[in-house]
């Protein structure tokens, strides 16, 4: 990043990129705490991710759309537990102050934060290497909230959205894949400018049996609620929503994408198979599309079928950032 000309102090930065008015928050920046007051006889749903150049982010992304994802990660734990968004944390930890990143990054945040009505309460800022954490606060009647340890033999498995895009634009930039200009940057805007699917999240309470956030690739994921659910699960790999450009590439390179891609922010989701008309219901409040991929099942293993009902053999897993 470029030095600017006239470099701002770590407060004036912060008054002047980060400070605005707040509503929900009872006290937000300027003081040692924050305070948040959720609405009566709600709980906090509470989550941190952190975003490391080089590990989460490539240096080329535009400062816009890294604010837009650093926050929007957070915002799909708060989706995936069926919790309405309130207020956020930022500790940024950048090289130096420079004022053209600031202004992108704070206005692809803070667009994202007044879209869901999540308010910036406080946080830290120094220097070093670009990282960013967040730490989102959402709300959440009592035994409500979706959880991954729902899952039941019988239940219908679903995906919101496509997944696999973000994957294919990363081996674009690795040089694995060509894609021409706007099939790239249709890929590489599912990358770098993830959708949080809250408003799924929050009419899918009551419906939903389990949920996670695909994250770190859609089988490893799913294998969190199997894990958590003690069942099993049949995948049906050929119903997994993808993009056209991704459904141009060669097979294997769509599985891969699909089932191990990891970068969606999608939800993957379990709902007793009566409750099908309720889950379609929901995603259209939504605005959402959702595809069942899947059944599961009391079998304690993750299996994958195709549109034949043959077995398909997998090593997919799920990224591990001390693994990968």
């Amino acid at each position: 990043m470029p030095t600017t000309s006239t470099p701002l102090g770590e407060f004036d930065l912060i008054g002047k990129y980060f400070t605005r008015p707040v509503q929900r928050v009872a006290l937000g920046v300027g003081d040692d705490c924050a305070l948040l007051q959720p609405a009566p006889g709600m709980q906090l749903a509470v989550s941190s991710d952190m975003l490391v150049e080089g590990r989460h982010f490539l240096s080329t992304v535009a400062p816009e759309r890294l604010g837009h994802k650093a926050l929007a990660v957070n915002l799909s734990d708060l989706a995936a537990c069926g919790a309405r968004p309130l207020a956020f944390t930022l500790a940024l930890s950048m090289p130096r102050v420079d004022d053209r990143f600031l202004e992108g990054f704070s206005r692809g945040l803070l667009t994202l934060a007044d879209a869901h009505g999540c308010e910036l309460a406080g946080g830290d800022t120094t220097q070093g290497a670009l990282t960013l954490c967040i730490t989102v606060f959402g709300e959440v009647p009592p035994g409500q909230a979706l959880l991954r340890s729902g899952a039941r033999a019988g239940d219908d498995l679903y995906v919101s959205g496509q997944v696999g895009d973000a994957r294919l634009a990363l081996e674009a930039f690795r040089g694995t894949v060509a894609l021409g200009g706007d099939h790239f940057e249709q890929v590489r805007v599912a990358m770098e400018q993830p959708q949080p699917r809250v408003a799924l999240g929050l009419a899918l309470r009551g419906i939903a049996s389990s949920a996670i956030d695909v994250s770190d690739g859609l089988l490893g994921d799913l294998g969190h609620i199997l894990q958590r659910s003690q069942v099993g699960a049949c995948v049906e790999v050929d119903l997994l929503p993808r993009s056209d450009v991704l459904a141009a590439q060669p097979l294997a390179l769509q599985r891969e994408c699909t089932l191990a891609g990891g970068d969606d922010y999608e939800l993957v989701f379990t709902a007793p198979a009566s409750k099908a008309d309720a889950v379609h219901a929901a995603a259209k409040r939504a605005a959402t599309r959702v595809t069942r991929i899947g059944r599961i099942d009391d079998s304690g293993r993750l299996t994958l079928a195709d549109a034949r009902g043959q077995a398909v053999p997998h090593h997919f897993g799920s990224f591990d950032h001390f693994k990968s």
